[in-house]
C-alpha cells in the first residue's frame, strides 16, 4: 500500500521525481523512486538515482570533526584560528574567540551575506546565453569563476578580502546566539582539512563514505557516475543546469536514497551506542544538545527540531531533501526531490513525509 499511496501523491504533479527510504538500526526497510530523473528521455527516478542533497551534507562535517578529534588532530573547543592559515575575528568582538564547536552549532556569529548566494554557486558547463534564464534565489556563475573554498573564506571573512563586510558578523559573543551559517560550516570544513592535512572530500570519503559502502556517492561530478544523476528542475518543464558549490561541504554531497540509507542506519546505531564510524563517546557528543533553546536545538551539525526527530534537511536550486530519525521508534526516513518547490509543492512534500510516518508505525 505504501508504493500505491506514494504513487498517488506523485500523480498530483508539481514534483518531477523523488525517492524515499525507511530504515531502522539494522537495515533499509523500504526504498523506492517515483517519477522521472529525466522527463524528456523518460528515465525513471529510482532509489539509485543520485543528486546533490544540499544541507544534509553538513552532517558529514560533524562526523569528520569528531573523527579528527578521536585521532588527536583537533579539539572541538579549540579556537578555529589554531588551524587556519589566515585569521578570522568578529570585528564587533575582536577579543572573543570563535571555536570549532561554535561553528558546528551555528553559534559562531558568522552570517551568510549576499556574497554567499552570489558567489558560491558555479555552473558545471558554460550555458548558451540564448537559452531561457532561470531566475532563482542564487546566482549561477560561469565555470571559470571557481576558486578553492579556502580562497573564498579569505575573501569573505578577512578584512583584506574583497567580499568582506562587518555586517557578516553578529554583534554577539560567540556561543550566545543561533545563526544558521553556510559560511561558518564551510570554515569548519577548511579547519578540518588544515588540521588533518587531507582535503575535506578525501578525508570524509576515507572515514565515512568508503566504510559504509556508499559507492555511488561523492563530493564532485568527477567522483560519481554522471549518467545516474537526475536532471534538476525549476518546474515541470524547465531544467536547472548542473551546478556545484565552491563551499561544497555545506551542501554538495551527491548521493542516492540507497546510499543515504546506509548512512542514516549508521546514525541510528551511533545514537544507541553501536555505531562503527565513531566511538560511543564521540557519538554521544554528536547527538548532545548544545544550545539552551528548547524549541530548536543543535548537536554537532545535527538538528533537533521540536518534532523530537534528529537529523537534517536541505534545500538548494531544484533540490529538497529530508533525513531524520525518531529516537523513540528507532526508525528513520529519507526523501530526495529533484524539483524546485512552491508552497503547493511543499504541501506535497509534507504529504509524502506523513505517508512515510503512517507506514513506519506498522513496522
Amino acid at each position: 500500500p505504501l508504493t500505491k499511496d506514494l504513487n498517488e501523491i506523485y500523480q498530483q504533479g508539481l514534483i518531477n521525481g523523488f525517492s524515499v527510504a525507511i530504515v531502522d538500526q539494522a537495515k533499509t526497510v523500504y526504498q523506492m523512486g517515483f517519477g522521472y530523473a529525466d522527463r524528456n528521455a523518460k528515465i525513471k527516478f529510482s532509489e539509485y538515482t543520485i543528486q546533490n542533497v544540499a544541507s544534509i551534507s553538513k552532517t558529514l562535517i560533524g562526523i569528520g570533526l569528531l573523527k579528527a578529534q578521536e585521532m588527536g588532530k583537533l579539539n572541538l573547543d579549540d579556537p578555529v584560528n589554531m588551524y587556519l592559515p589566515f585569521t578570522v575575528i568578529n570585528p564587533h568582538r575582536p577579543k572573543d574567540v570563535i571555536t570549532l564547536r561554535h561553528l558546528a552549532t551555528h553559534t559562531s556569529t558568522i552570517k551568510d551575506t549576499e556574497y554567499y548566494g552570489d558567489k558560491a554557486y558555479v555552473l558545471k558547463d558554460e550555458i548558451d546565453d540564448s537559452k531561457e534564464k532561470v531566475e532563482l534565489y542564487v546566482k549561477f556563475n560561469s565555470p571559470e569563476t571557481h576558486i578553492p573554498m579556502k580562497d573564498m573564506m579569505i575573501k569573505v571573512l578577512t578584512p583584506e578580502g574583497q567580499w568582506y563586510k562587518k555586517e557578516g558578523f553578529l554583534d554577539n559573543k560567540p556561543g550566545e546566539v543561533f545563526e544558521y551559517s553556510n559560511i561558518g560550516a564551510t570554515l569548519a570544513a577548511v579547519a578540518l582539512a588544515e588540521a588533518t592535512g587531507e582535503a575535506f572530500d578525501d578525508f570524509t570519503t576515507e572515514h565515512i563514505l568508503n566504510p559504509l559502502g556508499m559507492s555511488s556517492s561523492g563530493w564532485s561530478f568527477n567522483k560519481i557516475d554522471l549518467s545516474q544523476h537526475t536532471k534538476l528542475y525549476f518546474n515541470q518543464e524547465i531544467q536547472i543546469p548542473f551546478y556545484s558549490l565552491i563551499t561544497y561541504p555545506d551542501g554538495g554531497l551527491i548521493t542516492s536514497a540507497n546510499d543515504l540509507s546506509k548512512y542514516l542506519t549508521e546514525l541510528i546505531k551511533g545514537y544507541f551506542g553501536t555505531g562503527t564510524l565513531l566511538s560511543p563517546e564521540s557519538y554521544k557528543e554528536l547527538f548532545e544538545p548544545q544550545l539552551a533553546n528548547e524549541e530548536h536545538n543543535e548537536g554537532i551539525f545535527m538538528s533537533f527540531p521540536s518534532s523530537g526527530f534528529i537529523g537534517h534537511s536541505g534545500g538548494d536550486p531544484g533540490v529538497s531533501t529530508y533525513m531524520f530519525f525518531d529516537p523513540k521508534s528507532k526508525i528513520g526516513r529519507i526523501l530526495l526531490v529533484n524539483t524546485e518547490l512552491d508552497s503547493a509543492g511543499n504541501a506535497i512534500l509534507d504529504k509524502i513525509l506523513l505517508t512515510l510516518t503512517k507506514f513506519e508505525r506498522h513496522i
